[in-house]
């Protein structure tokens, strides 16, 4: 039986590579020189797209792909994919939820730790000889017993919480409408509100239309100048340029990001900031969770290929 071609629009782990190897023909776009040449090439032949969330399928890959059936994410977004001409074509798209969930939701926690006790100067402060030439390191602010608040209660919004009540926390959220399965938590319907009354603002929504720079810089101002911003979700979420404004203005007391427009290439203001913890988005970067990821979106194109049920659709 002949393997099914596949466009590889990103690079994957190599034990990934190996695996999709031997099951497909496998057109890594990544490594194509002159990519619309590439893609005029191998595209008739593509039956599948398998792509990173951060990298997606524009419209024009999918429509140089004319057999194309399925979109294959790896990643738990989804945004960066043209839905619109997946659905005009009746191509399939699956994503890899659930498995990075907590990987995401720790990392979250550990940004928030790591910047509000100064780690990452704390550690320099040991190494350069400050310790012992000044004396003991400035005082940083606590955690345990503040107010947080989270920003889309789905699946890693729900992970964030749960280990922030571990704290002893004053927990919030919010969301469309109320979740049952938060009683003891407080719903605030609006994002303004809920940055009023948190001192961390975790942003755990899923990026879409709707969500775009829906924390702005009313959101940030409310926030407030002993505030902390933490983003693990997508960076479309943010007003970027008014988050930039506010930490520079220190309108915003700090921001922990893992995520940004552009990236790798962030904006280079951000690196002048020192009231920003800088993550290079790999809050499900772990060997498990990485190897979970591949192998969900290898058995969704399995199944796909063999008539089954999608595990995981998006569309």
């Amino acid at each position: 039986m002949q393997r099914p071609h596949i466009l590889q629009v990103g690079p994957y782990p190599e034990w990934d590579e190996e695996l999709l190897n031997e099951a497909f023909v496998v057109h890594r776009y990544f490594a194509a020189d002159d990519k619309p040449s590439f893609l005029t090439e191998v595209g008739p032949h593509v039956r599948a797209i398998a792509t990173r969330g951060e990298l997606g399928a524009s419209r024009a890959m999918i429509e140089a792909c004319p057999a194309l059936e399925v979109v294959s994410v790896y990643g738990v977004g989804f945004d960066a994919v043209d839905l619109a001409a997946c659905r005009e074509r009746g191509v399939r798209v699956t994503n890899t939820p659930d498995v990075l969930t907590n990987d995401v939701a720790d990392l979250g926690i550990a940004m928030m730790l790591c910047l509000s006790r100064g780690m990452i100067g704390a550690e320099r402060w040991v190494r350069d000889g400050s310790w012992a030439a000044k004396g003991l390191y400035p005082l940083k602010r606590r955690v345990w017993g503040r107010r947080a608040g989270v920003l889309g209660l789905g699946r890693i919004g729900y992970e964030v919480a749960k280990r922030l009540a571990g704290f002893g926390m004053d927990i919030a959220y919010s969301d469309v409408a109320p979740k049952d399965f938060a009683a003891d938590w407080t719903f605030v319907a609006d994002p303004i509100a809920l940055a009023r009354r948190s001192d961390f603002l975790f942003v755990t929504l899923a990026a879409s239309a709707a969500t775009r720079r829906i924390v702005d810089k009313d959101v940030i101002a409310a926030l407030g100048e002993d505030g902390m911003l933490i983003n693990i979700s997508r960076a479309s979420n943010i007003d970027e340029d008014a988050l930039l404004d506010a930490l520079e203005k220190k309108v915003l007391g700090s921001a922990a990001l893992d995520v940004f427009e552009g990236e790798p290439k962030l904006n280079p203001r951000f690196l002048a900031l020192d009231n920003v913890l800088l993550q290079p988005h790999h809050a499900s970067g772990t060997i498990e969770t990485r190897k979970a990821m591949g192998k969900l979106v290898r058995d969704n194109l399995a199944a796909h290929f063999a008539g089954q049920p999608l595990l995981t659709p998006v569309l």
